[in-house]
């Protein structure tokens, strides 16, 4: 019984997970919330892993980051002296923020308001 009850957990936690995604996006694109000037890591999907100072990002990822320094040096050489760059969107896999960067209560309440009753929705 314990089994199915821990299987039960991960689902709720990766569907709560899933019902942040469009929240963390926000948080990227918000100007309020925003991460500019933060050091991020984006893997590609061609298992690319750069890491750099968020410059802009827009509604479809698309990404701009500057001081870009790649994990890999030996694997890819080439993007070595690469400095500056944008990364279209639907070629990343991944973006990674630092921890003390996010604030997952802001996370957490916007994701309780999105999933509240109809009726609590427009209390606010």
């Amino acid at each position: 019984m314990s089994d199915i009850f821990n299987e039960d957990i991960s689902v709720v936690h990766i569907r709560i997970f899933l019902k942040m995604i469009p929240h963390m996006i926000l948080l990227l694109l918000d100007d309020g919330f925003t991460l500019v000037g933060k050091e991020v890591a984006i893997e590609l999907k061609n298992d690319v892993v750069l890491t750099g100072t968020l410059h802009s990002v827009d509604q479809y990822l698309n990404v701009k980051l500057t001081d870009v320094q790649v994990v890999n040096k030996e694997q890819y050489p080439q993007l070595v002296p690469l400095r500056n760059c944008f990364i279209r969107g639907s070629v990343v896999r991944y973006i990674q923020i630092a921890p003390g960067d996010v604030d997952t209560e802001l996370l957490q309440d916007a994701t309780r308001k999105e999933n509240a009753p109809p009726s609590s929705k427009n209390k606010t």
